[in-house]
């Protein structure tokens, strides 16, 4: 389970991560923080609670370069529909022989609290690829797409997914369900996550993972702070 952070402010990181959640990730592709907001952000999270993830602009080698070469622990990559574009995406992020990732570890690395042969000597198997599943051709190639090396956890955009579908905004309309079924069913057989962004409420992440979801959003750090004040506020009121 984790969070979705949109405040951008160490503190707020900090606290979130150290909540016990299993990670948190900051947004490129929709929100706005730059890259070196990221840097600040995924090493004020450190290694001592949830781990730091970014989700990418797109399937692109220079925007999952300067994501991991934060320290983030992996990357979400948004609009993945093939196979061929899963292992592009793992390509971008392995360094050579495995793949195209630049050899400049110095700074991953010192947020990991390594050396740079430490860091390269592990990140290949430590770095999450988390393909981003979100229109209806990801979804008739999602066995293909779960089977590639070094593929993670999936990751169902609702949003996007609904609207592929051609029912924008029904977020659980049953064609969308029996989607999210069929991903959660490769997912299973390839032996990965299947994940999701987000909830229909807070009762609904039972049901996610009754159904097999693994890989689970389940709030973000401004939603949060909005609960917790309306929850001390009812509280005081309501007695």
């Amino acid at each position: 389970m984790g969070a979705w952070m949109s405040l951008l402010n160490e503190k707020a990181s900090r606290t979130v991560a150290a909540s016990g959640l299993d990670w948190v990730l900051y947004d490129t592709e929709h929100d706005s923080p730059s890259i070196e907001t990221v840097d600040r952000l995924v090493r004020a999270v450190g290694t001592d609670g949830a781990l730091p993830i970014v989700r990418v602009v797109w399937n692109d080698i220079n925007a999952i370069k300067k994501a991991l070469d934060t320290g983030a622990w992996g990357v979400v990559v948004p609009w993945v529909n093939t196979a061929e574009e899963a292992e592009r995406a793992v390509t971008y992020t392995r360094y050579a022989p495995e793949g195209l990732r630049g050899c400049a570890a110095g700074r991953p690395a010192s947020a990991w609290g390594l050396t740079s042969r430490e860091y390269m000597d592990v990140a290949n198997d430590e770095v999450m690829v988390i393909a981003q599943i979100e229109t209806r051709k990801a979804v008739e190639n999602i066995e293909a797409i779960v089977s590639v090396e070094g593929v993670n956890a999936t990751f169902i955009g609702p949003s996007d997914l609904s609207a592929s579908y051609g029912v924008r905004g029904e977020f659980w309309h049953p064609k969308v369900l029996e989607a999210m079924e069929r991903v959660v069913e490769a997912c299973d057989s390839a032996g990965i996550a299947p994940g999701i962004a987000f909830a229909r409420d807070l009762d609904h992440h039972r049901e996610l993972i009754e159904s097999g979801f693994r890989f689970i959003g389940v709030g973000g750090d401004a939603s949060f702070l909005s609960f917790g004040c309306r929850q001390t506020l009812a509280h005081i009121m309501g007695g």
